[in-house]
């Protein structure tokens, strides 16, 4: 398993369209992608459990990664959260 964190930029934080482009790039891969803040958690891939989280701009994520492509996958993510949330 791949674990990192990530420190949330978008103004708006997780919102529609990018947790949409999110679970989109998630489904290329293999592997599970769970978001986590606090003590609350969500498969990427699940749109309404993403926003559910209620992620805003400076909030703290915990990302992880497990699967077959774990290093390929965790490594994409992070290059989309910083591109884009």
């Amino acid at each position: 398993m791949k674990t990192f964190d990530y420190v949330i930029k978008d103004e708006v934080g997780i919102h529609a369209r990018p947790a949409g482009l999110l679970g989109k790039k998630c489904k290329e891969f293999a592997s599970t992608v769970t978001i986590a803040k606090g003590d609350k958690e969500a498969v990427a891939t699940k749109l309404m459990a993403l926003m559910g989280l209620g992620v805003k701009c400076g909030d703290t994520v915990t990302v992880k990664v497990e699967g077959d492509d774990e290093e390929a996958c965790a490594a994409a993510i992070a290059e989309f959260l910083e591109a884009n949330l």
